[in-house]
């Protein structure tokens, strides 16, 4: 199969492939579209990518990081609040179209691909209107306003949950997953040494806590006011990724029920708790998990189902047409998952998550019914998609002659 690429790309051999990946505003959007740029990289090494994002973002600063040139657009999104703030937001709309046009005049790709956030409208948009073919991968179950304004354009969509024909044309769809973050999968951590690495017991079943790289605030809140009972529950125990906004909270919180600061992630008054505003090695918290509490962002609910970790999915109602409910109920209809309301989290969180660990049989049928839903080397797939849609011999848009 990989041979068959190689030949497919270098059919024309002055010309190597060009490829813009336009999208991202969070990790959710930009750890998939890094996934996609390093797979096309591994079946055509000459492939050219730029990336396109909205300036000001997260992707200006980790795309680079990554290893791959990216360009900005002076995006931004929509104030469903305020209205009137929107007059300002259609300019810079109108703007960003125009430097679309450009850039992709400039950069002549064979493919487009949009994998949501603000920069993927303009982008993409512009794109189809220059005949170039386009490529949309939507992460969540419920498909945003933009990529089902994109479709209508789009050569194929990428999706990681069936019934997306209810947004898609059926035809256009492939059923690929999202791509994870590739250092998470190429590991072979053994359990004890992962549960060591974080200054923890072995022998006790453990916890995972994850608010997202920012952090999320019910979460937070839930166990700042359960520090009691985690106290008294020594047998279990607790790693707590804050997010850096609630760090702070945090440790304040540790301080005045225990009387004693907190030194560090490990040193703290609680001995069954290591608490830290950001995991850099997550592979190891994964690894050690025996439970996960976190949101239901499409890329999390990825990793989850690829490492087969029972997980208990408190979903954000602050995002766009609340599609981290539909993302959890996807899950919860298969009974590969436990679903605690945002709003209902503060009473039931705690004694559902206690519960829960408690039980070595809920916990061995989570894992069994989350693995199922995995759907291995997406990136790879998404790749191979990508490359099938470059029209080799040509390499400049047909509609734009």
């Amino acid at each position: 199969m990989n041979k068959n690429m190689h030949n497919h790309t270098n059919q024309s051999n002055s010309a190597p492939l060009r490829l813009i990946i336009s999208g991202g505003g969070t990790g959710g959007h930009i750890f998939p579209a890094i996934s996609i740029a390093n797979a096309v990289k591994e079946l055509c090494p000459d492939a050219e990518i730029l990336f396109v994002g909205a300036e000001g973002r997260m992707e200006m600063q980790r795309v680079p990081d990554a290893g791959y040139r990216i360009v900005g657009l002076p995006v931004a999104g929509f104030d469903r609040k305020h209205l009137w703030k929107n007059f300002a937001v259609l300019l810079k709309l109108l703007r960003s179209q125009w430097k679309a046009r450009r850039i992709i005049k400039e950069f002549r790709p064979q493919v487009a691909i949009g994998v949501g956030g603000y920069a993927s409208g303009p982008t993409l948009k512009m794109a189809g209107m220059m005949g170039i073919p386009t490529l949309i991968q939507e992460q969540n179950s419920y498909a945003g306003v933009t990529n089902k304004l994109l479709a209508q354009k789009a050569c194929k969509i990428c999706v990681a949950y069936e019934g997306m024909e209810k947004f898609f044309p059926a035809e256009k769809i492939i059923m690929t997953g999202n791509p994870v973050r590739q250092n998470l999968l190429d590991h072979s951590i053994r359990h004890e040494e992962a549960v060591q690495y974080f200054g923890l017991n072995p022998a006790k079943k453990t916890v995972l806590i994850l608010g997202g790289s920012l952090g999320a605030r019910t979460i937070n809140q839930t166990l700042t006011a359960g520090l009691d009972i985690i106290r008294s529950t020594p047998d279990v125990q607790f790693i707590w990724q804050t997010g850096k906004i609630y760090i702070d909270q945090v440790k304040e919180a540790i301080t005045a029920t225990t009387g004693e600061a907190v030194r560090n992630p490990r040193i703290n008054a609680i001995p069954n708790l290591y608490v830290t505003d950001f995991i850099k090695n997550m592979a190891n918290a994964y690894a050690a998990a025996d439970l996960v509490i976190s949101r239901a962002g499409a890329g999390s609910i990825s990793e989850f189902c690829l490492l087969r970790k029972p997980v208990i999915l408190v979903p954000s109602p602050n995002v766009a047409e609340d599609h981290q409910t539909k993302n959890a109920l996807a899950l919860v209809d298969k009974d590969a998952a436990i679903y605690v309301k945002d709003a209902e989290a503060k009473d039931k969180l705690l004694p559902t998550a206690l519960e829960t660990i408690a039980n070595p049989e809920k916990l061995k049928g989570l894992s069994e019914n989350i693995a199922k839903l995995a759907l291995p080397d997406s990136a790879r797939v998404i790749a191979k998609e990508v490359l099938s849609l470059s029209p080799s011999p040509s390499p400049v848009g047909r509609g734009d002659r």
